[in-house]
Order: C-alpha cells, then structure tokens, then sequence
C-alpha cells in the first residue's frame, strides 16, 4: 500500500475514509439530485470519448488504483456516518516538488455547514503530515462562488488566473489557483480552521 493509504480521517461529524464501490447507490442519487449544482464545474475531456461510460464499480477501480500507486487519495466525505461528497488529492508529487492538488465536491443541502473546509483541512494536514508533502494547492474556477469561500475561510494563498487551465464542459476554462505550505502552518491547517470558526462565534 501507498504511504498514508488507506486512512479515515475525522473531526466532529466529518469523516474522511475511501471511496468504495458499496457507495454506489448513495453516491448516484447524490450527483443526480445535485446535477444543475455540479456539472457547470465538471471536468470534460477535449478528446471525444467514445463507447458506454465506465460503470461505478469501474470509476472505483480506478481511484483505489490510483491509491494503492500513490498517485491520489480518493476520499468519500461523510457526515454522521452518511455519504455527501467526495475529495480527491490528486497529481501527488514527489521529488523536489512534493506537491499535490484538491478537487472536492458535496451536497448542496450540507454547502455553509464548514463540511468542505474541514474536509479541505483535514486531508491537506495529512498530506503534510503523513506524506510528507510540502504544497497542496486548489484550482477553482472564477465564477465558482462556493467554491471561492472555501479557501477563503481557509485562508490559503491566491496565486492568481491560470488561463485556460483546464476541459470543463466542452470548453477550456480559466480558473484560480489557491496554495499553502507546510511552513505555513505550524499548527496544520485544521487548527488555523478550529481558531477561524471560534472567531467568527465570538464575534
């Protein structure tokens, strides 16, 4: 197995474990219901794809391969125990680099609990920690307004447009690219997280 792989990673209601295939059903009515709230920030090939689409079970595979490779950690994101979404760390890099990036997506009937920033937290002090990683960047689209709040609340860095920087539906889209480092944070990204919500209640 890969370094860090498998993991479950918690705070409070938030849990962060594998994806896996007994997923299926929640996991289809999730990006069902939630179509019209997710598929603008989707990415698409530019090169048409052709033949059926791979099965649930296929796309599992796949993430679990990538794990066991160390290529990614397909994270499913709970809350109290049931399934809303889902975080990849993806592009994990070593070497001189040591880097990797986070694509995430939930429900929009938990979005503004603080699920995304924790889970965000969560996997990043891990990266870190356990990895021994020493950047983890985000790349949001520009018109991506709840994805924006997410590193907001974080506090990451804004490191500017990367121009046409990814496929989304049919096109190439610019997006932001938002990072932090390891020296950054002495005390993990959570804990930067756990002091920011205790501002906000005590304002």
């Amino acid at each position: 197995m890969a370094v860090g792989w498998p993991a479950v990673l918690r705070e409070g209601a938030v849990r962060l474990r594998p994806l896996r295939r007994r997923d299926q059903n929640r996991w289809l009515t999730l990006r069902a219901d939630n179509a019209d709230w997710l598929e603008p920030w989707d990415a698409t090939s530019p090169v048409p794809v052709t033949g059926p689409r791979p099965t649930f079970g296929q796309f599992v595979r796949t993430l679990s391969s990538q794990a066991r490779s160390g290529q990614a950690l397909p994270f499913a994101v709970d809350l109290d125990e049931e399934l809303v979404g889902q975080l990849t760390v993806s592009s994990i890099t070593y070497g001189s680099l040591r880097s990797a990036s986070i694509g995430y997506w939930v429900s929009r009937h938990v979005a503004g609990l603080g699920i995304t920033p924790t889970a965000v937290a969560l996997a990043t002090d891990h990266c870190f920690e356990v990895l021994g990683l020493h950047r983890i960047e985000v790349n949001i689209r520009p018109e991506n307004g709840p994805s924006l709040r997410v590193v907001e609340k974080l506090g990451l860095r804004d490191e500017g447009l990367r121009e046409r920087y990814l496929h989304i539906q049919g096109r190439w889209a610019d997006h932001r690219t938002f990072a932090v480092t390891a020296e950054e944070l002495p005390d993990g990204l959570l804990g930067r997280w756990r002091r920011r919500q205790l501002d906000e209640t005590s304002l």
